[in-house]
């Protein structure tokens, strides 16, 4: 699948004392393009609700690059990284550029899926294992291998 990316208005309540982006409103905006993401391929939040599943999140690490001002266009995109063959976990990886081209940020996850009802991790059915293999792929991206298991 190709890039999928999303144009984002910065908007004045996410510009810190500094004149500049704060840094909570990176992990926001790429929490929207991620479920903008997951929407457009059909997981959408009824959809979640109705399978009794929902992903979760373990690790979102940000790595700030160049500024993001209030006057600023930026775009974010979403990448899968890496996943275990059945897509039970994953990590995404969320880029956000200036329209200029300037990459000035990078968010880094780890995720998984959780059993909504049991809340306890869950292997994904077939529809969203469908979907998520349909994802963008970054040019990086590497299969997880399960860890073996104690004899």
């Amino acid at each position: 699948m190709e890039k999928f990316a999303l144009p984002i208005q910065v908007r004045w309540s996410d510009i810190d004392q500094n004149r500049h982006l704060r840094h909570s409103a990176y992990y926001d905006y790429a929490a929207t393009v991620r479920i903008a993401c997951f929407s457009d391929h059909g997981l959408t939040n009824l959809t979640f609700e109705e399978m009794h599943i929902g992903p979760i999140l373990f690790r979102e690490e940000a790595l700030f690059k160049r500024e993001i001002k209030f006057e600023d266009r930026i775009t974010v995109d979403v990448e899968v990284t890496k996943s275990m063959r059945d897509f039970s976990r994953w990590s995404i990886r969320h880029r956000f550029f200036k329209d200029d081209g300037t990459l000035s940020a990078v968010i880094n996850l780890d995720g998984a899926w959780m059993d909504i009802i049991k809340r306890k991790l869950a292997v994904p059915n077939d529809r969203i294992r469908l979907v998520f293999d349909d994802f963008p792929k970054s040019e990086d991206f590497q299969w997880l291998e399960p860890k073996p298991t104690k004899p």
